[in-house]
């Protein structure tokens, strides 16, 4: 987590420093003498390339601050305030998927002020989906299906989950696993009305011809993913054979969704454990007899998911990385 603490006072300042020496991050001071920021613009900042903002000060300084930069619970960061005294610590945006809400706690816990969480499910002792799917590294791709999961639980009804993966420990209260109809499911291929939980675990495994360019392999990866039904959102880095690492079609792909991509020369990919689709002709041109599941693999550490598929000169495969989800989703 990148954060950016911004005070307003002298005795503000010391106490983001103290902060900052406990939960690294930048510390700034609000005003006009050199040195200092203007409050609008140290806020657009912030916002657009943190995970998290602190403000110690007042409470309303920091809502008016951040309100034009707000857009949703998925992507926006988290804010946390603190008074200047270190009495209270209150998370006002983002208090479970950008984990204001434990932040707060946190650095509560440095100056000995009171954390003040006024989500319903803390306020009441249950279970939150959101703040769940943050912890076990889940993409949350219905936001606004959150509260219906929490108003269920909040009102004592009971809520069905289900999942691709065994999860270690009890169910809290109030869920129960069952395949019909849930409510909210992890897993790596949404369907149906729930709320999906997309773990971060994917690998993109990659081939492709000499000079293929980056639409070309955006069509094929949006046909991979469709006859899938796999959330691209679980994919965080892509892997293909080192004669390709050159390749301005691949890397521009790559970058475009944000993935660093890794390169492993033939030698390496034939000593990858597992059983792959051969080609002949992908053999003789790289040799060894499959890229995309080979290096999926490589680069995961876990097994393929999905096999090779080929579009249009291109192949994909996905292999994922180890994953065991808990029950856990609190910080204590």
């Amino acid at each position: 987590m990148t954060r950016a603490y911004l005070a307003f006072t002298a005795k503000g300042l010391a106490l983001a420093q103290k902060l900052a020496a406990a939960y690294s991050g930048s510390v700034a001071r609000c005003g006009h003498a050199p040195g200092q920021v203007g409050l609008a613009d140290w806020t657009a900042r912030q916002f657009a390339g943190s995970d998290a903002l602190i403000f110690v000060g007042a409470v309303g300084i920091a809502v008016r601050a951040i309100a034009p930069h707000c857009q949703s619970k998925a992507s926006d960061p988290a804010v946390v305030v603190l008074d200047e005294c270190g009495h209270f610590a209150v998370p006002i945006l983002s208090g479970h998927l950008g984990g204001a809400n434990n932040l707060a706690r946190a650095l509560a816990a440095v100056c000995g002020a009171v954390p003040v969480i006024t989500t319903a499910t803390d306020a009441n002792g249950v279970f939150a989906v959101d703040e769940w799917a943050k912890h076990q590294n889940c993409a949350v791709l219905e936001p606004e299906r959150i509260k219906l999961v929490s108003g269920a639980l909040l009102a004592g009804r009971e809520v069905h989950f289900t999942s691709d993966w065994p999860i270690a420990g009890t169910p809290p209260a109030g869920l129960t696993e069952s395949a019909d109809a849930p409510d909210f499911a992890l897993t790596l291929c949404p369907a149906g009305d729930a709320l999906h939980l997309v773990p971060r675990i994917g690998v993109l495994g990659v081939g492709c011809r000499r000079g293929t360019g980056a639409d070309t392999l955006e069509e094929a990866f949006a046909a991979f993913c469709a006859a899938n039904r796999l959330a691209l959102q679980c994919i965080t880095a892509a892997a293909s054979i080192d004669l390709k690492q050159n390749e301005a079609g691949l890397l521009a792909f790559c970058q475009d969704h944000g993935w660093p991509v890794q390169f492993f020369p033939a030698e390496a990919l034939r000593a990858a454990p597992g059983s792959f689709t051969p080609s002949a002709f992908v053999q003789s041109v790289t040799g060894v007899d499959n890229v995309c599941e080979r290096s999926a693999v490589l680069a995961a550490g876990g097994p393929l998911v999905f096999h090779k598929y080929a579009r249009t000169g291109v192949t994909f495969a996905l292999a994922v990385r180890p994953f065991a989800p808990d029950w856990r989703w609190q910080n204590v």
